[in-house]
């Protein structure tokens, strides 16, 4: 796997600049996990999957965040189905797309 060395002791944290209208000093991390992720996902270097990994607790909790982001692009779903062993109609974003590509078909 291209993150099994998560559990390193000195990997940097998330790129502040990811989340850079955010006061970080009383930041809600858990609350805001999804956000951090997708941020991770859409504009993040490999250390920064890295320590979203390691700051939430292992590969299996981030895949269960991953599943409620609730927008990536096509290009970012495939290459976290791909990297994070998901499925496509695993995650909300590509489900509520669907759901709205089916609305609009249905006009």
């Amino acid at each position: 796997m291209i993150f099994r060395d998560w559990r390193k002791k000195d990997l940097p944290d998330i790129s502040k600049s990811l989340l850079w209208e955010y006061d970080l000093s009383d930041f809600d991390w858990y609350g805001m996990r999804t956000l951090v992720m997708q941020r991770v996902i859409e504009r993040g270097w490999m250390e920064d999957f890295r320590a979203a990994i390691k700051k939430y607790g292992g590969i299996n909790n981030v895949r269960e965040i991953i599943k409620e982001i609730p927008s990536l692009s096509a290009k970012d779903i495939n290459f976290v189905c791909a990297v994070f062993n998901l499925k496509k109609e695993e995650l909300r974003c590509y489900t509520r797309k669907q759901l709205r590509e089916e609305r609009l078909n249905s006009l």
